[in-house]
C-alpha cells in the first residue's frame, strides 16, 4: 500500500504559512522602496545638470543641436564647464569619423561619379582626415589643463585646432560647390559634413566660453 501524502502536504503547508506570518511580522524583510526625499533629490540633481546644459547651449551659433547632442550626457557632465566642452568635442569627434567612414564609402563608389565629382571626393576625404586630427589633438590638450602659467597657452592651442577643424570642414564643402555638380552627391556629402560642423562651431563657442572663465580666474573651472 503507498504511503500517505497528507502529512507532506500538510508541513507544506504549513511551512509556507509560516513564511508568510514572518514577512507581515517582520517587513524589514519585504524590499523597501527608495525614499521620497531621495528620488527628489536625484530627480532635482538632475534636472539642475539638464538646466546646466541648456543654459551654456543658448550661447552657442546652434543651440537645438547643442542640446539635443549633449542633454544625454548632462549628468555625467554635472555643471563642469571643462566636462562640457570636453564632452562637445567628444561629440564633434564621433560626427567626424562617422562622416569620414561616409565619405570613403562614397569615393569608392568609383564609376559612378564623375572625374570632377571623384577628384573633390578625395579631397574631401583628406579635409575630414586632418579635422580629425585636430580634434583629437584637441581632446588630448583638454585633458592635460591644469592651473599653471601654461594653461592660457593650451587653451589658445585648443582654440586654434578647433578653428582649423572647421576650416577643413568648409573645404570639404567648397569642393561640392557650382552647377557642375550633380545634386544628389552633393546633398549626400552635405549631410554629413554640415552636421560636424556644426557640432564643430558649438563645441568652439563651449570653448571660448570656458576660455573666458579662465582669463579672470587664472584657473579651469572645474
Amino acid at each position: 500500500m503507498a504511503p500517505s501524502t497528507q502529512p507532506f502536504f500538510a508541513t507544506t503547508t504549513l511551512t509556507i504559512f509560516l513564511i508568510m506570518l514572518s514577512l507581515r511580522l517582520n517587513p524589514s524583510h519585504a524590499a523597501r522602496p527608495l525614499p521620497a526625499n531621495s528620488k527628489t533629490a536625484t530627480s532635482a540633481s538632475t534636472n539642475a545638470a539638464e538646466l546646466f546644459v541648456k543654459s551654456a547651449c543658448s550661447s552657442t551659433t546652434y543651440p537645438d543641436l547643442c542640446v539635443s547632442s549633449l542633454s544625454s550626457y548632462s549628468s555625467s557632465i554635472n555643471k563642469s564647464p571643462m566636462l562640457l566642452a570636453h564632452t562637445a568635442l567628444s561629440v564633434s569627434l564621433d560626427g567626424a569619423r562617422s562622416a569620414s567612414t561616409a565619405m570613403r564609402s562614397m569615393s569608392s563608389a568609383g564609376g559612378r561619379l564623375s572625374p570632377r565629382e571623384a577628384g573633390a571626393m578625395r579631397d574631401c576625404v583628406e579635409n575630414v582626415g586632418d579635422s580629425i586630427d585636430e580634434l583629437r589633438d584637441s581632446l588630448s590638450e583638454m585633458g592635460t589643463l591644469r592651473m599653471g602659467n601654461d594653461l592660457a597657452y593650451k587653451i589658445n592651442s585648443i582654440q586654434t585646432w578647433v578653428s582649423a577643424a572647421l576650416t577643413d570642414d568648409d573645404s570639404c564643402m567648397e569642393g561640392f560647390r557650382g552647377k557642375r555638380m550633380d545634386g544628389t552627391v552633393k546633398t549626400a556629402v552635405r549631410g554629413p559634413i554640415v552636421n560636424v560642423a556644426h557640432l564643430t562651431s558649438n563645441a568652439l563657442a563651449l570653448i571660448n566660453a570656458l576660455a573666458s572663465s579662465t582669463t579672470h580666474s587664472g584657473a579651469v573651472a572645474p
